[in-house]
């Protein structure tokens, strides 16, 4: 018999686990003594604050990361194989969602490895579901290109999509270049386009709010080094 893993979602930020995680998430974490993670120090951090009952240097981490190469993802499926279930963990939210760990998955698949996703907070969701546009087509395009002239062009590709297929188009942008981001979108959208904000969700301080790209300009200290999921539609 082969072993389940577990798709153990973790807090987007420095919250208690116990205000974004269901019980019997929390349940299966303190549970398991094998965990698979982007950086094992994070995991360690995470596991702590969720009451793991065990000690932390007890705990087999392992890791899977953009460093990963194809051919190591077999030896992380070794304890599963072996009959040990496993708990899967990004650094923030939900994982194999924008995730390296997407990897794992499919390799579980091919292993014919059960998997259980386990309920817990996803930026990408949570801010769709707060953006008031569209949540029937949707499309997440991870991070968009950060040099002009390529920026300017992918943004105006995503209006266009959003428009032709009514689908709202989702992306992410890193703290230190999410005001950026906002300037040039306000500025290279139409004016009624929509532009949805959803930063540090779930957290104390967090900022949903859309308006139009007209109604944005001059507003980018809004973002100012916060990690934001962004929203284009109508």
């Amino acid at each position: 018999m082969t072993g389940t893993l577990y798709l153990i979602p973790v807090p987007l930020g420095p919250v208690d686990p116990e205000s974004c995680l269901p019980l019997e998430t929390l349940a299966v974490a303190r549970r398991l003594d094998t965990f698979i993670a982007e950086r094992a120090k994070t995991a360690r951090a995470h596991l702590k604050t969720m009451g793991h009952p065990k000690p932390l240097q007890e705990l087999a981490i392992l890791e899977l990361n953009e460093h990963t190469k194809a051919a190591e993802i077999p030896a992380l499926l070794l304890p599963l194989k072996n009959g040990k279930d496993v708990g899967l963990m990004s650094e923030a939210g939900c994982p194999a969602i924008a995730d390296p760990g997407a990897e794992l998955v499919k390799a579980a698949h091919r292993e014919n490895i059960a998997i259980f996703p386990l309920v817990g907070p996803s930026s990408i969701l949570l801010a769709l579901m707060a953006s008031g546009l569209g949540g029937q087509h949707f499309c997440f395009h991870g991070y968009l290109p950060a040099k002009e002239p390529e920026r300017t062009k992918k943004i105006r590709e995503l209006e266009q999509a959003a428009r032709k297929n009514a689908s709202t188009q989702l992306f992410i942008e890193t703290p230190y270049r999410s005001a950026a981001m906002l300037e040039a979108l306000s500025a290279t959208l139409t004016a009624d386009t929509m532009i949805s904000v959803g930063a540090d969700l779930s957290l104390p301080d967090q900022l949903i709010k859309t308006l139009s790209a007209r109604n944005w300009r001059g507003k980018s200290e809004m973002v100012k080094d916060r990690l934001v999921v962004f929203g284009i539609g109508f």
